[in-house]
């Protein structure tokens, strides 16, 4: 599904609750995560809707290495020649994404929570057990970045130790990837939160780096899974932390 402007100019791909954006701008456009492999026809199909060429995309950058955010990345690049962007404590799980680690076993959590086995059966449909990594990054410098839509990068560790979100100031947005979900796949819970320990490596740590998510004051929260979250970023953090770890 194809959700056009969910911040000014910036566009929401979703297939099988996974979530990635493309950022346009007069002098390109910007893709954050590459989502699961079959999500590049519709990124194609959203471009083509926009009058957008494929060529006009200045890269992929990627709020972290988990397999459901590499998804179509190594692809495009070998069609476009197009960099790939991940923070340095990232790339080699860009380039492995299944080799994680988390607190909790992530196989056996499911069926202690029935609600997610939908959500991660159409993960799988979709391809989420056959992604390849992309072993040539650049590293994502945590900085105001010459990017379309000029994001500035934060380095906000706990989910992965690389991992980042994406704050687009005249925009009123923040892309929060993984550090903040409105839909936690692996447990089917919905509404503001840090992912389950099934999928996060510190989740201590997940819920210090949401202050980084309301520090930007962003209206409009982009989540790498669930809806987008109009409340605003400091209403967002405060239900996660309601939440807590799970």
């Amino acid at each position: 599904m194809i959700t056009h402007d969910v911040a000014p100019g910036i566009h929401l791909i979703t297939r099988a609750h996974v979530n990635c954006y493309v950022v346009e701008d007069d002098d390109g456009l910007l893709l954050v995560d590459a989502g699961l492999p079959k999500m590049w026809h519709e990124v194609l199909e959203a471009l083509d809707y926009r009058g957008r060429r494929p060529d006009e995309i200045r890269g992929i950058a990627l709020t972290h290495g988990h397999f459901d955010h590499v998804g179509f990345a190594r692809g495009a690049q070998h069609e476009l020649g197009i960099p790939v962007w991940v923070h340095a404590k990232d790339m080699p799980l860009a380039a492995h994404p299944y080799r994680y680690a988390t607190e909790r076993n992530r196989l056996l959590y499911p069926f202690t929570h029935p609600k997610s086995l939908p959500v991660l059966g159409r993960m799988v449909t979709a391809g989420a057990l056959r992604i390849k990594g992309v072993e040539q990054t650049t590293a994502l410098d945590v900085k105001a970045l010459d990017l379309p839509g000029l994001p500035v990068a934060f380095h906000t560790p706990g989910h992965t130790d690389g991992h980042c979100i994406l704050h687009f100031p005249d925009r009123d947005a923040v892309i929060s990837g993984d550090a903040l979900v409105t839909l936690d796949p692996y447990t089917g819970n919905r509404g503001p939160q840090i992912v389950a320990s099934a999928a996060t490596k510190d989740t201590a740590q997940a819920l210090q780096s949401l202050q980084a998510v309301a520090a930007t004051g962003a209206t409009i929260v982009l989540p790498g899974h669930g809806e987008p979250f109009s409340g605003g970023a400091d209403a967002a953090v405060e239900q996660a932390l309601r939440v807590g770890a799970h």
